[in-house]
């Protein structure tokens, strides 16, 4: 059995897109703030005070991932911890003031990125990449999801 030609495997080409991703990423928008820290600053931004697993939920990062995320946006003073008043065992997330600057800073960036990474694409190709990609990727985190146990062993 010889090689296989990977151009037409979608994890191969996923793999090839995410590395143009962080290579536009690093040079372009933040070589300290990466863009799942950016993902997850934004939520807050545009919610704050949630807690850091609906961050998570919100952003689609797992458990582990989100724990390590907050943690370094944390250190980095970029969101603050609170006590939930209603919970004192909960934590709740809000962008610092730095956070917010920074945030104002990344977006602009971001912004330009995008239109240099999907600049191969006319209007119309790039609403559909991003419908496609979008479908794709959710039907992806359904599968990480448990499954509903009324749908038996077989289903």
């Amino acid at each position: 059995m010889g090689a296989v030609d990977l151009s037409g495997h979608p994890g191969h080409l996923a793999r090839r897109l995410q590395q143009a991703h962080h290579l536009l990423w690093t040079t372009m928008v933040s070589e300290e703030v990466t863009s799942p820290q950016f993902a997850v600053l934004n939520a807050l931004v545009a919610e704050p005070g949630l807690d850091q697993r609906t961050v998570g939920e919100r952003v689609g990062l797992d458990r582990s991932t989100i724990a390590e995320v907050v943690g370094r946006l944390a250190r980095r003073e970029l969101i603050d911890r609170v006590r939930d008043p209603g919970d004192g065992r909960r934590r709740l997330l809000r962008p610092s003031a730095e956070g917010l600057r920074a945030h104002k800073r990344l977006t602009l960036r971001t912004a330009r990125m995008n239109q240099i990474f999907l600049a191969p694409l006319d209007a119309a190709e790039q609403t559909q990449f991003l419908d496609l990609i979008q479908r794709v990727a959710d039907a992806a985190e359904g599968l990480r999801r448990p499954q509903d146990p009324a749908a038996g062993a077989d289903g």
